[in-house]
């Protein structure tokens, strides 16, 4: 098999989930690329079966070496010129990008939509890559009927990532400070004192907070049937930190409806990770680059897919948990 392409390669996503393959995948190649070229190559030099390439993302052929190629290609960083996408496309690659917000998804998607038998697009600019999505999915099956369901992601503030992924927040911040909610079965964007949330942490601290607009609300809402879900976010200090460990990230996932038979039911779900975002979002990754290019389950179909389409939610929750993950329902 030709190697991944992991664009974006030295940085916490990108090397995160390279890391992930090599543990699943101890033989599958990568090709590491960035910008600065010692890091990325000691990154792959770490990982073994990987080479290191520069990058740049204003070109259309990514200014890569001519007579590579190449099984997949990963956009870990914010693709801005969308040639990621384009050289995917020209090659006939499966391609996943995770730094869209959902304000800014529409020139991807049209890029697809242009020429849809060109490959596989997986769009995982969901929190955490699509975990979080997946992880609603699977407590919703013990619904007949669901009736709400919120979300509430907590990130500590020394938890915001590298420097790539404090640019993409600084400009999704700066696009809108609407949030996006199902309300009623109708899509909403909600913003001043209605956007501002409380969020209560898993040891009982509650932090201010906002309803955001992401990609995961139409992913959980049109997956479920779900007329009203948002999705809460907030940052600060975390329980793991509080308690003298590391930055540790949180996501609460609250679903209320009926159950089989029609009896009333309410599942709350947490899950924690002791590590904070960097396992989970690598985790995500991974597991739609495996989908891709055909490491399990079956050969993904040209055009647009949410992480929710290609993967499984039970499959997804169980390597959660391989991960570190601490999950809780009540």
């Amino acid at each position: 098999m030709e190697p991944v392409l992991i664009m974006g390669g030295s940085g916490q996503a990108g090397a995160g989930t390279a890391a992930v393959l090599r543990q699943w995948h101890p033989e599958l190649p990568l090709t590491l690329a960035g910008r600065d070229l010692d890091r990325v190559r000691k990154v792959a030099d770490g990982l073994g079966a990987a080479t290191a390439v520069t990058i740049d993302l204003r070109r259309g052929d990514l200014g890569l070496p001519d007579g590579q190629g190449y099984s997949a290609v990963v956009a870990a960083v914010w693709d801005s010129h969308l040639n990621g996408l384009r050289y995917a496309q020209g090659h006939g690659l499966p391609y996943l990008s995770i730094s869209n917000g959902l304000v800014d998804l529409a020139p991807e998607v049209f890029a697809v939509a242009q020429r849809t038998s060109a490959a596989p697009v997986l769009l995982a600019s969901h929190s955490f890559a699509g975990l979080a999505v997946l992880a609603a999915l699977d407590a919703a099956r013990r619904f007949e009927r669901i009736d709400s369901i919120r979300i509430a992601l907590i990130l500590d503030e020394l938890d915001a990532g590298g420097p790539a992924a404090v640019e993409d927040l600084d400009r999704l911040t700066a696009v809108t400070s609407a949030g996006l909610v199902r309300r009623d079965g109708v899509f909403v964007w909600v913003g001043g004192e209605e956007a501002r949330v409380e969020v209560a942490t898993v040891d009982g601290v509650v932090l201010s907070g906002q309803t955001i607009a992401i990609p995961d609300v139409p992913s959980v809402a049109l997956a479920t049937g779900a007329p009203n879900v948002r999705f809460d976010f907030a940052v600060g200090e975390s329980a793991g930190r509080r308690g003298g460990g590391p930055a540790s990230v949180e996501v609460g996932i609250d679903l209320e409806g009926t159950g089989l038979g029609g009896t009333p039911l309410r599942v709350s779900r947490r899950l924690a990770h002791p590590e904070g975002q960097r396992p989970l979002t690598a985790l995500g990754v991974a597991l739609g680059v495996e989908r891709l290019i055909g490491l399990r389950g079956e050969p993904v179909a040209p055009g647009v897919h949410a992480p929710e389409a290609l993967l499984d939610p039970a499959l997804a929750v169980e390597r959660m948990v391989d991960a570190g993950t601490v999950l809780t329902d009540t």
